[in-house]
This record gives C-alpha cells, structure tokens and sequence, in this order.
C-alpha cells in the first residue's frame, strides 16, 4: 500500500460507504437526481476523501482538522437519511440499517481524533 490512509480501517469502512450510499439511491426517483441523490452521495464519498487527505503528509492537527470535516459529513449523510425516509424513499429498515452504519463510522472517526490529541 503506498499510501497511509489506505491501511486505515476507518477509510476502508468509508470507502464501502460510497458504495452502500450510490446503490441505495439507484432506487430514488429521476425528480430527486440532482438534489437528495447529488447531496447525499457527495456527503458519503466526502467521508472518504477527507480521512485520505487529512492522513497524508499532514500533522496531526491538521489531520484532526480533515477528520473533523469528515465526521460533519457523516452527519449530513445521516441527514440527508432522515430526508429520504420522510419523502418515503427509504423504508425504516434501510434507514435504521445506514443509521448504524454511520454511527459505528462515527465512532471510529472520533476514536482516531481521540489518538491525535
């Protein structure tokens, strides 16, 4: 692995969260493409990229900055849930099951941060 945020659990588990997030919204309708659909795939793919970019070359307080920036992403996912659900895209099970997700990643992402400090 040539980079270090590669070897990261917490990216791994981002990475697979882009993917989770872009099959979701396979199923919303056209009218919402370049509104929920956009918000929440960027919101979820942000995860992912600002743990990469914080990792690499950084100091720890700038890498906390990114994770930072992350873990608010995480919670515009988790938002953009709650949409979802009220416009009766998702179902409860779909929800409660990436709510959970986005907790554990929460977590995770927080529990690194506790590291830098």
């Amino acid at each position: 692995m040539a980079f270090k945020f590669e070897q990261l659990r917490v990216w791994q588990k981002a990475l697979d969260l882009t993917l989770d997030v872009s099959n979701l919204t396979k199923c919303f309708p056209e009218e919402e493409r370049f509104n929920l659909t956009s918000q929440i795939k960027r919101a979820a793919d942000s995860i992912a990229l600002n743990i990469a970019e914080g990792s690499t070359g950084q100091t720890d307080k700038e890498f906390n900055r990114f994770l930072g920036i992350a873990l608010r992403s995480g919670i515009e996912v988790v938002a953009c849930l709650f949409i979802a659900r009220k416009r009766a895209l998702i179902n409860d099970n779909q929800f409660h099951e990436f709510y959970d997700k986005l907790t554990e990643l929460s977590k995770m992402i927080q529990a690194l941060r506790n590291t830098l400090k």
